[in-house]
């Protein structure tokens, strides 16, 4: 089902400014903590909701659409030649001789700009230096807010940092031009939050659009983050009133007045496809927005170089040799392609590190519950115990789920002794039990199958065709590899049944079975 798409309106929506607001320059190497700015406060709301609905002409992203959809191409490549291109910028701003060049694919939308990305620009070898950025052009909250301590504050406290960077970067962006980092975010605007593999994170996605999702435990985890987004916004006004060394930069009205919930969303949904973790820092500067970096950068699952943090830089070594012109990719760390689409809007069809959850908990309302809880964390499991499902050893996964399984079906006070005596996750198992733990093991597999709008077959035909939408195809990808997995577990699990001595055993009675989900 076709939805609008977000080409009318960029991920950091521009707003006019009233003008009353003066605009203050950027420079990278001032820190915020050293501008002794005064603060405003504007007791006058005259700035409404409704003046962030910009008009072609406050769109600071050069290619605005044309009557018929399209980009302006005329357009872009006249402010290219005023601004220059991001690596120019970067270049003139810091950026030592570096091994690679920016090129460009077509978007999966005409009406979208051809998205960037970071190519070979000769022929590279393992271990070699691809580039390396200067501190003075990422962007940590060590550099936002000017103080390692108010940026643990507002992190453990009130904000995230994605939520902070965001919303640094927003108002950045009401500078326009003005603004330092103008250059790289007109290339954030340029991507939307895309990556560079597929589309925008399922969190921009319409109700009909996650439909595509039924079934699947992501769709949940969207809608969950999503209110966590909408908590930070409603946060956003104390935090305006406790970071002075943010906000005395920007002499606007308090956030929620200068920027919609929509608005905020979308820039935290770039900034989430596009932060860098960066390692061994401290905290302020672990979460880094890096030109050059993703999305500029694609993520691979089965890719081992990452961005460092070196000296006074940060770092890309390749892990592969790669021919001048290629496309450079990095690690994304051992993410479930779950993660992998909220977070960046693609999925790997070879992703090592793919991976189900099955929730199982023992019931409470059974008598002997805190025996077997006991025992269970003996054992080294909770009460509430999940078990991660990896692709490829769904036959392990089904082994380690048995032995807690099986403590949950126990009844008898005299077995729950010998139980609770045993040294290790040994229940006495009969033949009826046994029957009736991989009975139930089936059957939820089966109805988590069946929670999906589609077979695996019809998920086959619907990727076959080339004209899908990119939105229903990245979550075909994702519905067909989860259901592949819970194939692999159920035939698991029936094969087991199949080993039993006598399949004729009815299963035994079970009042306080564990609960599965």
């Amino acid at each position: 089902m076709e939805v609008s798409p977000l080409h009318d309106r960029y991920i950091w929506s521009p707003i006019r400014s009233s003008s009353t607001h003066r605009h203050l320059s950027f420079h990278p190497r001032v820190s915020v903590s050293a501008r002794n700015q005064p603060r405003i406060v504007h007791s006058s709301r005259s700035v409404r909701r409704n003046l962030c609905s910009a008009s072609t002409s406050d769109i600071l992203v050069a290619g605005s659409r044309k009557e018929d959809g399209k980009y302006d191409r005329v357009a872009t490549k006249k402010e290219e030649e005023e601004v220059g291109d991001l690596k120019s910028w970067m270049h003139k701003n810091g950026l030592p001789p570096c091994k690679v060049v920016l090129k460009e694919r077509p978007s999966h939308d005409e009406k979208h700009r051809p998205i960037h990305y970071v190519a070979a620009s000769e022929d590279l070898q393992v271990g070699d230096v691809a580039f390396s950025v200067p501190n003075s052009l990422v962007v940590t909250l060590e550099r936002v807010l000017g103080n390692e301590t108010i940026a643990e504050l507002l992190t453990t406290n009130k904000l995230s940092e994605l939520a902070c960077l965001a919303l640094y970067l927003m108002y950045e962006k009401k500078q326009g031009k003005k603004s330092f980092w103008y250059p790289y975010i007109r290339e954030l605007d340029r991507q939307r939050g895309r990556g560079q593999l597929a589309v925008e994170s399922p969190l921009l996605w319409s109700k009909a659009e996650l439909a595509y999702l039924t079934g699947s435990p992501t769709k949940a985890e969207v809608l969950e983050r999503a209110e966590g987004i909408k908590r930070e916004y409603d946060e956003l006004d104390t935090v305006w009133f406790m970071a002075g060394s943010l906000f005395q930069q920007y002499p606007y009205d308090i956030p929620t007045e200068a920027f919609p919930f929509e608005i905020f969303k979308q820039a935290f949904v770039a900034v989430q496809s596009c932060v860098v973790h960066l390692q061994k820092v401290s905290l302020a500067r672990r979460f880094a927005l890096v030109p050059l970096g993703p999305p500029l950068l694609a993520y691979r699952s089965n890719c081992k170089a990452m961005l460092t943090a070196v000296d006074a830089a940060v770092e890309l070594v390749v892990d592969r040799p790669y021919k001048a012109g290629e496309p450079i990719v990095v690690w994304c760390g051992p993410q479930p392609n779950s993660k992998l689409l909220l977070n960046y809007g693609f999925v790997d069809e070879d992703n090592s590190y793919d991976r189900l959850v099955v929730q199982a908990a023992l019931n409470t309302e059974d008598p002997q519950y805190q025996d077997k809880r006991m025992v269970a964390q003996r054992n080294g499991k909770l009460s509430v115990q999940v078990f991660n499902v990896c692709v490829g050893k769904e036959k392990e996964a089904i082994s380690d789920m048995l032995p807690y399984l099986r403590l949950g079906y126990v009844s008898d006070p005299s077995e729950m002794q010998s139980v609770i005596s045993s040294q290790g996750p040994v229940c006495p198992v009969s033949p009826c039990m046994e029957r009736a733990v991989l009975d139930q093991l089936a059957e939820y597999f089966r109805t988590r199958l069946g929670g999906y709008l589609t077979a695996l077959k019809e998920d086959e035909a619907l990727l076959a065709n080339s004209c899908l939408d990119p939105r229903r195809r990245v979550a075909t990808q994702l519905v067909r590899l989860e259901k592949k997995m819970l194939h692999a577990c159920l035939q698991a699990t029936v094969d087991l049944i199949n080993q039993l001595p006598d399949q004729t055993i009815s299963p035994c009675p079970a009042p306080y079975a564990p609960l599965l989900k």
